[in-house]
């Protein structure tokens, strides 16, 4: 009896105490391309997935201003839930947009980047929300220095990724080419 998590018979939980080994999906050797690009590219990723973020918040404290005026400073008590609204927003932005088909976030589709886990598999609702709270809270704690891991390791990852056992890869390299138009 063993579970194996995607059907297949190379890891997950094993009756017989033996240890999961399974080798990595994506091999910066054998496969650099995968790998070209990406810490550019997550960047640019960053900032567009910041004003995705960022947009709905500007446009809901400017609903509250102009509410709060018009209820003669009444609605302006609603201030208070903008920050803990932005945390959810955030958090159901990213485990959405990352746990959906296409494992990447609005801004990594925009720059062909693909998350996954370090075994091949797509990313999911709580894995993609939990890549956000792990980003963050390192960014915080450990100053924006930890970002400096990517350019020493040969599969490009952050130290989220590394905490999480996901990779980042270049998706326009397997993109698989389109069917042809019907000439009829």
């Amino acid at each position: 009896m063993s579970y194996s998590g995607s059907g297949d018979t190379g890891g997950g939980w094993r009756s017989n105490g033996g240890p999961d080994i399974r080798p990595h999906a994506f091999d910066p050797y054998s496969e650099p391309d995968l790998f070209r690009g990406v810490l550019t590219r997550r960047v640019i990723a960053f900032m567009i997935d910041m004003v995705v973020i960022a947009v709905p918040i500007a446009l809901a404290v400017v609903f509250i201003a102009v509410f709060g005026l018009v209820t003669l400073g009444l609605g302006w008590a609603l201030f208070w839930l903008v920050s803990p609204a932005s945390v959810i927003w955030a958090l159901l932005y990213y485990g959405a947009t990352l746990g959906g088909p296409y494992s990447a976030t609005i801004g990594m589709r925009l720059m062909d980047l693909e998350v996954r886990t370090w075994y091949g598999a797509p990313c999911y609702f709580v894995l993609g929300a939990m890549h956000a709270v792990v980003f963050w809270i390192s960014i915080s704690v450990l100053s924006p220095f930890v970002l400096l891991i990517g350019p020493l390791n040969a599969r490009r990852r952050l130290l989220h990724d590394f905490v999480l056992g996901t990779v980042v890869i270049n998706n326009s390299v397997r993109a698989p080419v389109g069917q042809p138009a019907r000439t009829f």
